[in-house]
């Protein structure tokens, strides 16, 4: 099994949570996800079977983080 750890630290961490939790909870194919979220701080821990299934994973998480925080910025 492959692991990688995102963890983001910012004024946004809690906005990144409650956008990528539900998507942690989806059925993904040899991939599990777990989201921790603290103060100012949100941890995304991702384990998969293979490369192909870890490098889909991160790319889908890193979009929807940059995605939240880009969406964050332009609402304030």
């Amino acid at each position: 099994m492959l692991g990688a750890t995102l963890r983001v630290v910012s004024a946004d961490a809690g906005t990144v949570a409650s956008a990528i939790t539900p998507e942690a909870g989806r059925e993904l194919p040899r991939t599990r996800v777990h989201v921790t979220a603290g103060k100012g701080e949100t941890v995304v821990e991702i384990t998969a079977s293979d490369t192909s299934a870890m490098r889909a994973a991160l790319n889908s998480y890193l979009e929807c983080i940059r995605i939240t925080e880009d969406i964050e910025r332009i609402t304030k």
